[in-house]
């Protein structure tokens, strides 16, 4: 196995959960780390001998906001990494603890301290992934050591997978076109394609002979982690060919005004997507920090700074049957998550994960981009894994080899990191990698028997896409 970078400090873990337990292996694969100088904390300690069998120390440490500090001092110093996949965590607090102390980060995703994505008494735009992010990137400096956020598989390679599409569809649409090389080049590109909207489009078959039981919240991933961005508000990132604001949607008072939300719940709005293998679908809008930094970092601006060009953004998810199902449940018992929980992963007889992106509008109506991860190429591929599973160690492993590579480059996103570097670590854990161009549109095969209002002229429009 190809060893990427050499890593001589301490790598602390941060969670254990399937997202650590995936990554751990690929992490002694790949990067040249003694496991000796690996610890993981955990908020209950050692329960699956895992970290114990690569030789790598698990302590018991749930952090909170008086202890994180000093218990991170105990394991961490200059020039060490802190890889944070826990949930429940203030992830700008440990970055700001990391920039002072000298030491390199890395998140999946942009972490509040408990109850703030769920309390009721605060502005829903405070209890977005808006907000989280403007607060996260309010930290670069220049020459801080690195910090990558939200690095998983999405947000992460989504971010990637859509500068690769861009590159299809530009070989396609537009022979000749230079390779951009900075995030105004990016936009530039997608505009000159045409690009009205992006989504996430995931399909998420596994299934296990064990379904779902009654107040049981089953899923192929973190369930907190879920049901956290699932009560959030949806967020869109908004792009500039939209012409009718939706009744319940807001925008931010601060920031970079990339993004808007809707003030009802991710885990209650529905989509109109499709994928190649799935076809058309209803996803949930569950908000997540792509939809915003892609359209952040795809907004075209003339010399003044007004905005000339941005495409939507979002995600339209399908997760596992029996995840769907557990949505239903909470959403009936008016949001109160379950009393149980299952992380599905051994027991995954069957099914994969389909994660790509949808760019439409342009003139071959619509291409998807993205990975096709089936179980049994997980387990082949690593051990502790789902499809799911991987695909976010994937990314997560390509973020910490980057930021290995360039330790002073302060905060950065996805979008920041090269993607040829990204996809050389990532793609060999991704399956298929493969692109398909679709005739698809939200105003395709619409039944007759329940007319809905829709804008006949612009297919792309958000309303179309709505499932109401």
């Amino acid at each position: 196995m190809k060893i990427h970078a050499t890593f001589p400090g301490r790598l602390v873990i941060l969670g254990f959960g399937s997202v650590g337990q995936a990554v751990l292996p690929l992490v002694l694969r790949h990067i040249d780390i003694d496991p000796r100088r690996i610890t993981v904390l955990s908020k209950r300690g050692p329960r699956t001998g895992i970290a114990e069998r690569f030789g790598v120390a698990h302590l018991a440490r749930p952090l909170d906001r008086g202890n994180y500090a000093a218990t991170l001092d105990q394991h961490l110093r200059e020039g060490d990494f802190l890889l944070n996949v826990c949930v429940e965590v203030e992830s700008v607090s440990l970055m700001e603890h990391c920039r002072r102390r000298g030491v390199l980060y890395l998140d999946t995703c942009i972490e509040p301290w408990p109850g703030r994505s769920e309390d009721g008494t605060l502005d829903p735009s405070l209890r977005s992934n808006y907000a989280l992010r403007e607060e996260a990137l309010a930290l670069r400096r220049d020459g801080a050591p690195t910090a990558v956020v939200t690095m998983g598989a999405n947000p992460g390679l989504a971010s990637h997978f859509v500068k690769r599409a861009l590159l299809d569809l530009a070989a396609d649409l537009r022979p000749g076109s230079a390779h951009p090389a900075r995030p105004a080049e990016w936009a530039r590109l997608a505009s000159d394609l045409g690009v009205k909207a992006i989504h996430i489009a995931e399909r998420d078959t596994q299934v296990t002979p064990q379904r779902k039981e009654r107040d049981e919240f089953v899923n192929t991933w973190s369930v907190n982690g879920f049901v956290g961005e699932g009560l959030q508000p949806s967020e869109i990132g908004w792009g500039t060919h939209e012409r009718d604001f939706p009744a319940d949607g807001a925008r931010h008072g601060f920031g970079s005004q990339a993004a808007i939300y809707l003030r009802r719940p991710g885990a209650g709005t529905r989509v109109r997507s499709w994928t190649p293998l799935e076809g058309p679908y209803h996803g949930f809008l569950i908000t997540h920090g792509e939809s915003i930094s892609i359209a952040d970092h795809l907004t075209l601006r003339d010399a003044h700074g007004a905005v000339l060009y941005r495409p939507t953004v979002h995600y339209a998810y399908h997760p596992c049957d029996d995840a769907v199902l557990s949505l239903h449940e909470m959403a009936g018992k008016d949001w109160k998550p379950q009393d149980r929980s299952r992380i599905l992963r051994d027991e995954i007889t069957s099914g994969m994960d389909e994660l790509g992106v949808l760019l439409m509008g342009h003139a071959r109506s619509a291409y998807w981009y993205g990975s096709r991860l089936t179980i049994e190429e997980a387990r082949a591929l690593a051990p502790y894994n789902s499809a799911t599973s991987l695909q976010v160690a994937a990314g997560i492993l390509a973020g910490m080899v980057w930021a290995i590579r360039n330790p002073r480059r302060g905060v950065v996103e996805p979008d920041d990191l090269g993607l040829d570097e990204v996809m050389e670590v990532a793609a060999p854990y991704l399956g298929q990698m493969a692109g398909a161009y679709a005739e698809w549109t939200p105003l395709r095969d619409r039944s007759a028997l329940f007319p809905s209002e829709v804008d006949a002229d612009d297919p792309w429009q958000f309303r179309n896409f709505r499932v109401l």
